[in-house]
């Protein structure tokens, strides 16, 4: 009997341990790191992943943390970033891009990395397969197999004069040679010559702008997206000071002076982002949550940048767009 009563006992004790464990575990509040290439002044990508976690009950200072971290304009803060946020022991960290997502997958290999907008996952070296990760990083990308073609394609209709088209690649975005190639060899077919340029800084914008200008190329696309968004206003005003037609990726761009646009919708990467860290959050692994793809993209076509640069807008092209801003 005496045994039986020390058994009960025990159970009793570890069943009120579970317990207080469970209950410890549901007051927890959680900690992220959200490394960006923005700033946390306008922000529309910092809004619309704050705007998913509201949406999935979560609100910052009472049942989670953010631990904020903004590369205002650069990349080159990120390794320092990432290292700081592995220190401070979070629960997720949210990687902006690819730059934020290489930083924070040298950093650690234990905490579950989320990557809002990742150019190539696979081919970088973030995921095994698209289905299944298989490391410590998942996320969302904004491309597909002909976006970067599909982009040629429609600067050239909107400039069918356009003999000269150049390519300008953000290179901190790792993707960004797969998707220049596939840019080039569309020019090749539409019997347009193209030439590839890159930068990384925002200091060699100017510099750059000059040379493509000089040169006599008769557009600009843009491929990758890391520091050209986070600079957009600038590289808006440098495309229509050199009189260069611009086709940018995200919608976002549109109002800085880019004449067309060809992408998935930014805002709503991030949005959906929020939703890999509440899984993460609920138990689920980084290498289970398979890498999702958009499966819209939405042309967008500024007539104020046509006008300012004398362009005449085909209507064939602008009435498949699907906004027209006048």
């Amino acid at each position: 009997m005496r045994r039986i009563g020390v058994a009960v006992v025990l159970i009793f004790d570890l069943f009120l341990a579970a317990l207080t464990s469970e209950s410890q575990q549901a007051g927890k509040i959680a900690r992220i790191a959200f490394l960006s290439t923005t700033s946390s002044v306008d922000s529309p990508t910092t809004a619309a992943f704050r705007q998913g976690l509201r949406e999935l009950g979560y609100v910052e200072g009472q049942n989670i943390l953010v631990e904020w971290r903004w590369g205002a304009g650069t990349t080159e803060k990120f390794p320092a970033f990432a290292s700081e946020v592995v220190r401070l022991n979070v629960d997720v960290i949210v990687a902006a891009n690819d730059a934020a997502g290489r930083a924070a997958q040298q950093a650690t290999k234990r905490i579950p990395i989320v990557i809002a907008v990742i150019a190539d996952p696979v081919g970088s070296g973030f995921a095994s397969t698209f289905a299944r990760p298989g490391g410590n990083i998942t996320g969302l990308t904004m491309q597909s197999a002909d976006v970067a073609a599909k982009r040629m394609q429609l600067l050239k209709e909107a400039m069918p004069n356009a003999s000269r088209i150049a390519i300008l690649a953000d290179a901190n975005d790792l993707g960004y040679r797969q998707a220049a190639t596939e840019a080039e060899a569309a020019a090749r077919t539409l019997g347009v010559q193209s030439r590839l340029y890159t930068v990384s800084k925002r200091s060699e914008l100017n510099g750059v702008f000059a040379t493509i200008a000089r040169e006599g190329a008769a557009a600009v696309l843009l491929i990758g997206g890391t520091m050209f968004y986070a600079n957009r206003a600038g590289l808006g005003e440098l495309a229509l000071k050199n009189r260069l037609p611009m086709l940018c990726g995200p919608r976002e761009t549109m109002d800085a002076g880019c004449l067309l646009s060809y992408s998935a919708a930014l805002a709503d990467r991030f949005r959906r982002a929020a939703y890999f860290v509440d899984k993460i959050l609920k138990g689920a692994k980084p290498s289970d949550l398979p890498i999702e793809q958009p499966t819209k993209f939405e042309l967008v076509i500024n007539l104020k940048t046509a006008k300012a640069l004398g362009l005449t807008i085909p209507r064939s092209l602008l009435v498949r767009a699907d906004q027209v801003i006048e």
